[in-house]
């Protein structure tokens, strides 16, 4: 019996010594808590054990679970703390390489990994992206056996969420570079360079996917050397796939990125650079602790919106939540304070003791600028208040979203939500779909307008049906985005077409590496709000990238394109154009109208109008009976007597 039981268990063939046979052996009480270890009687004994005991379902997994918690969550010192982020260009392998740090580290257990770990969102994982900046606090021994805290912070690569990389810069003092071998510097690689040197971080190059038949890292070094300026002879050769040069990564972050400052003496200041709404504990807020200590139970004041409450639960992300009874500077963890209100905790706000306040706050972040406004209606107009409650719990997970109140003849009362760019419009859009069972309509995307009116008043807008009339404005400015473009040399002609088609102004083209080339133009951001990232892809075959950074303002020849359907004029479909692309965009409106529209009992006419002139129309033409349906076969003169019946009767 006892060999057949020894003979289904692994774990108690692990247990057992080798020089001792399976019946008389004595296995670990953590493994067999269920057996009797009496050294008088055979421990294999019907007796002792339990009724009806199955041996092979006896889990080893609780243990070494708690065990690896309690590790993660023992206290080190300040000088053993690291706080460390990862930023690449968007598809570069930040996820992977993520993923494999908390398996080498033990962090997440090798039966429980899945690829995208951190990514807990099903968009992020059906679109391969990240949207959200993710927490997992690691514990690592070093090659002198002393334990380190690792915070790692990983990061969105996409440009439309570059908010959030800022957000989790602020929070660490180091990052790694991670950059693909096969393809190089990327424009989203250089953006997130600067935001990093910004925040006077320590960055450390890795070089991924060198086990791509692609790759060549003694040219994306030297590449990395002359556009960004850093040193690459310590850069780290790394597959986050094949787990090559993990160790030594963990190694350089212990080694190369500078610990916390020990301020722990301090009145307490700690930065929130994120927050979720949980419909049972209220607002989480994530931060980092600059300055003191907090302790569950403490009275903590937000300094920006004036309220305290008591820290109910504390805790650490690692990457679940494990709560903790106390952090002290330079550590990052959660805060649940049964706070209700989204407005009480924003993102940058600044946490402190409500007996004991700091003097000053920290300096939070820069209020993100929105790039492109749409307008969002429920389908219902009974949903209205949830679409609101919904807008403002995602503000509190997604503080580059803003929006106000609007109401539109034709959708009823909506909002004008503004977003970073047309992923972002898109994610947003979707998730309130989705997490909120909300049902909406969003117009054309759209961006903000400066009209410099006659009696000398400056008026934003957004909306195209509020623009004033031409007798009252002057002028009209538009704002103007600097656009940068890596692309192979292949593919310059058709990527310096296509931004002539937009009205780009050149600036700059320059060879980066032997068969790489940067282009810099200067665009409308209303001619880049469209498809122009679609056809920026299409025309280099997926191998160019780009990255935009807002000017300013400039004045050109703009007019507003009214859309009337059987004359009346449909507010939600009005649009700012350029005079000269005023009849090619009135023709593909009309047309496209008609083809959607459905016909009526009446002739409909379709027109695109500037003021009262109509530049393009189309028509849908009535419904009427067809009297030749039942003539499908015979002679032609049926379908004519029919034809001349049917002209009878109307002229009677």
């Amino acid at each position: 019996m006892a060999a057949d039981l020894c003979s289904r268990s692994p774990a108690f063939l692990l247990s057992t010594t080798a020089t001792t046979t399976p019946q008389r052996s004595q296995p670990s009480t953590a493994f067999l808590p269920f057996i009797s270890l009496s050294p008088s009687k055979p421990f294999l004994h019907k007796t002792h054990l339990r009724p009806k005991p199955k041996f092979h379902v006896l889990s080893q997994a609780p243990q070494p679970t708690s065990q690896l918690g309690h590790d993660r969550l023992s206290k080190v010192p300040i000088s053993h703390i690291r706080n460390f982020c990862i930023i690449a260009h968007i598809d570069h392998g930040k996820s992977t390489l993520a993923d494999k740090l908390l398996e080498s580290t033990g962090t997440v257990q090798k039966r429980e990994m899945k690829e995208q770990f951190l990514d807990n969102m099903d968009l992020e994982r059906e679109r391969g992206i990240t949207i959200k900046l993710q927490i997992a606090r690691m514990r690592y021994s070093y090659k002198t056996g002393e334990p380190f805290c690792l915070n790692l912070i990983d990061t969105p690569g996409h440009v439309d969420f570059s908010y959030e990389v800022s957000r989790s810069l602020a929070a660490c003092e180091g990052a790694l570079l991670v950059v693909d071998a096969s393809q190089g510097v990327e424009a989203q690689t250089l953006a997130n360079v600067y935001l990093a040197l910004e925040n006077n971080l320590e960055i450390i190059p890795v070089l991924n996917k060198i086990d791509l038949p692609g790759a060549d890292p003694d040219t994306v070094m030297k590449e990395i050397e002359e556009v960004i300026g850093l040193d690459c002879s310590n850069a780290i050769l790394c597959s986050a796939k094949e787990g090559i040069g993990i160790s030594e990564i963990l190694d350089a972050i212990v080694e190369r990125v500078p610990p916390p400052v020990d301020t722990a003496d301090k009145p307490l200041r700690a930065l929130i650079f994120d927050s979720y709404y949980d419909p049972y504990r209220g607002v989480i807020v994530y931060f980092r602790v600059i300055d003191g200590k907090i302790k569950k139970g403490d009275r903590v004041y937000f300094m920006a919106s004036g309220k305290d409450y008591y820290a109910d639960d504390l805790g650490v992300l690692s990457p679940t939540q494990f709560q903790v009874g106390e952090l002290y500077a330079g550590e990052v963890g959660f805060l649940s304070a049964s706070i209700r209100s989204v407005a009480d905790a924003r993102v940058g706000d600044t946490i402190t003791h409500y007996g004991r306040k700091a003097e000053s706050s920290l300096p939070g972040y820069e209020e993100a600028t929105p790039m492109v406004f749409c307008g969002m209606f429920p389908v219902d107009a009974d949903q209205f208040p949830d679409l609101r409650d919904a807008l403002e719990k995602l503000q509190l997970n997604d503080a580059a979203l803003q929006f106000e109140p609007e109401s539109s003849s034709a959708m009823g009362f909506g909002f004008r939500c503004g977003f970073l760019g047309l992923l972002h419009m898109e994610i947003v859009q979707e998730r309130l779909e989705r997490e909120y069972n909300l049902s909406l309509i969003t117009t054309a995307p759209s961006v903000v307008y400066k009209v410099n009116c006659v009696n000398g008043e400056v008026v934003e807008c957004s909306n195209p049906s509020l623009l004033p009339e031409p007798g009252k404005r002057k002028s009209i400015e538009e704002p103007i985005v600097k656009i940068e473009m890596l692309t192979p040399k292949e593919y310059i002609g058709p990527l310096m077409e296509l931004a002539q088609d937009r009205r780009a102004e050149f600036k700059e083209m320059k060879f980066i590496a032997e068969n790489r080339a940067s282009l810099t133009y200067e665009l409308p951001l209303a001619e880049m709000v469209g498809d122009f990232f679609d056809q920026l892809k299409s025309r280099s075959k997926g191998y160019a990238s780009m990255e935009y950074t807002l000017l300013g303002y400039k004045e050109s020849d703009l007019i507003r394109l009214d859309i009337q359907i059987n004359g009346d004029p449909v507010e939600p479909l009005a649009t700012i154009v350029h005079k000269d692309k005023a009849y090619a965009v009135g023709r593909a409106l009309t047309q496209k109208l008609k083809e959607l529209i459905p016909r009526q009992m009446f002739k409909v006419p379709i027109q695109a109008c500037i003021g009262t002139k109509v530049i393009a129309s189309e028509a849908l033409s009535a419904i009427r009976k067809d009297v030749l349906a039942k003539c499908y076969g015979g002679d032609i003169s049926r379908k004519r007597n029919c034809l001349r019946n049917r002209l009878r009767g109307r002229k009677e």
